[in-house]
């Protein structure tokens, strides 16, 4: 689905199924650098089971027009008018690691139109290494390779696929490296930049599921803490055996409790 906001084109993946303006909508948020596919398993789900699904491509990323966005107070506002754009009214805004920080901040904004907000792989605080900042914005390749071997969890490091064969890393490092030609080096820059997560956190007043790994070394468990103190109504879930990646490495296990969550969502 392409939609147009501010003269540009956005992209947006609707799972399989038109997007429906007189269902409950699911707005899904990628992460820096990355881009709607991380969301394929989710996406597809929810849009056969009651859902108009929006898993978009940020501005600057995948199939969407450019530039990049460089503050997260604006994409937060750019992601309530894409639902606008594509006729939704209410939603529940879904985001992994940048992207949870931008669906936490949309969700504070929308107010009553948030139905509920799902956080994966989020602390209150991103900061980013001045070594692989300095690598993503040379366009280095050494930038993705140190996301993917800190981002994915140690069992999907060595394997740990259910279908034989495939490589959970590489469809990572593949992801990321589309991101690393373009907008990686902004992304990180955004996050590192953004101090407002506990402030926006205590603005927010849908349920919120938070949703983290215990293998993840990149937004540690124990670290969103305080994040989930600062939530109203907060649902939080820690994966085993799971890392920052968790949608590529744990899909099911993330649907599962995704579905599970989005249940108890009033309508």
């Amino acid at each position: 689905m392409r939609l147009q906001v501010d003269g540009k084109t956005v992209f947006a993946a609707t799972g399989g199924r038109p997007f429906e303006a007189g269902k409950p909508a699911v707005i899904f948020l990628h992460g820096a650098g990355m881009d709607h596919t991380v969301w394929s398993l989710q996406t597809r789900y929810f849009a056969h089971h009651g859902w108009s699904v929006l898993a978009v491509d940020l501005p600057g990323h995948g199939r969407s027009d450019g530039p990049a966005l460089t503050d997260l107070g604006d994409l937060a506002a750019w992601a309530q008018v894409v639902v606008t754009a594509a006729g939704g009214t209410r939603a529940v805004f879904a985001g992994h690691s940048m992207g949870a920080l931008i669906a936490l901040e949309a969700a504070a904004r929308a107010g009553a139109a948030a139905l509920g907000c799902m956080l994966l792989g989020v602390v209150p605080k991103m900061a980013v290494h001045p070594d692989l900042q300095t690598a993503a914005d040379g366009h280095h390749h050494g930038a993705v390779e140190n996301m993917v071997g800190w981002g994915f969890g140690r069992p999907a490091q060595i394997g740990g696929n259910r279908a034989p064969g495939s490589w959970i890393a590489g469809a990572g490092l593949r992801v990321l490296e589309r991101g690393l030609a373009g907008p990686l080096g902004a992304d990180l820059k955004l996050c590192n930049a953004y101090d407002g997560a506990l402030e926006a956190a205590a603005q927010v007043t849908c349920p919120t599921l938070l949703l983290l790994g215990d293998d993840d070394r990149m937004t540690p468990a124990k670290a969103a803490q305080p994040l989930a103190e600062a939530l109203a109504d907060c649902h939080r879930v820690v994966l085993p055996a799971t890392g920052h990646m968790m949608t590529l490495e744990r899909p099911d296990e993330v649907l599962d409790v995704m579905r599970d969550f989005l249940k108890g969502i009033a309508l």
